[in-house]
């Protein structure tokens, strides 16, 4: 520890623990850890339940997304860094006063990190099914924003309908059978509604789909995060659903969003 860095140095056998664990970048989970220890006993029952497989981010109650800290408690979908492209296309997509849903939120990542690129004009909205991650949301974009409980579409307020400019989606896109093939940490420690996508990863995209043009505002996007082997299938059912579609990769996050638009009505005559 250095005089121009207060953190706490953890000594070698923790770091040597946390490694045999599993854990790659034992060093500084360690540090982190010693952070958020208010005394011996609570940084061993940290170190412990690390080595146990519980995620770093639920033992710390926070997550590093786009430089913020996102609140996350025990059992709620722990933001991932490739999401952070889904944002970047977001943010470009932003108008001042544009109107921003974030839907099948989870703690509400997407949408706060929208909210602090994009300035205080833009009027927020997420939503998702599980409670906890409501929890978690409402702490993360309240009051800046407002957040929903409810099935997609469903728990949205007929305000919304049609007004919807940027819709930003990371929902579940693993098939059911890929589950157990998942990280400890994210199958053991995450909720199933957060992560399986049925059969062939797509079932809550096809939903999605399906309402999208409803609550979207003419010329609206809507941005869902996917996996390159699914993009094209995803990026048809938008296209059947009377978007405009195409997919934009990330080699640097690897990471793979559809981008689907709502065509700008026509009048006659003009």
């Amino acid at each position: 520890m250095t005089a121009s860095d207060p953190r706490p140095e953890p000594d070698a056998a923790l770091v040597a623990r946390l490694r045999a664990a599993g854990c790659v970048f034992a060093e500084d989970e360690a540090r982190l850890l010693l952070e958020a220890a208010e005394s011996p006993q609570e940084l061993e029952r940290l170190v412990s339940q690390r080595v146990e497989g519980f995620p770093l981010e639920a033992l710390l109650g926070w997550a590093e997304f786009c430089g913020l800290r996102i609140a996350v408690e025990p059992g709620v979908f722990v933001p991932r860094h490739r999401t952070e492209f889904l944002v970047e296309l977001a943010v470009e997509a932003t108008a001042p006063d544009a109107v921003v849903l974030d839907l099948c939120c989870g703690a509400g990542a997407i949408g706060a990190a929208i909210a602090s690129r994009a300035g205080p004009s833009v009027e927020l909205h997420a939503a998702d099914i599980e409670a906890a991650a409501v929890r978690c949301a409402r702490v993360n974009l309240e009051p800046r924003g407002t957040v929903y409980e409810g099935d997609l579409y469903d728990a949205l307020p007929p305000t919304l309908r049609g007004r919807v400019t940027v819709l930003a989606v990371n929902a579940p896109y693993v098939p059911t059978d890929s589950i157990a093939m998942m990280p400890p940490e994210a199958r053991l420690h995450e909720p199933a509604v957060a992560l399986d996508g049925g059969g062939d990863g797509l079932d809550i995209h096809r939903r999605v789909a399906a309402g999208a043009s409803e609550w979207l505002a003419p010329g609206g996007r809507l941005l869902i995060e996917t996996s390159r082997g699914q993009a094209e299938r995803s990026a048809a059912l938008f296209e059947d659903a009377g978007l405009n579609a195409h997919v934009e990769t990330s080699d640097e996050l690897d990471a793979t969003v559809v981008v689907a638009v709502k065509a700008v009505a026509v009048r006659a005559g003009l």
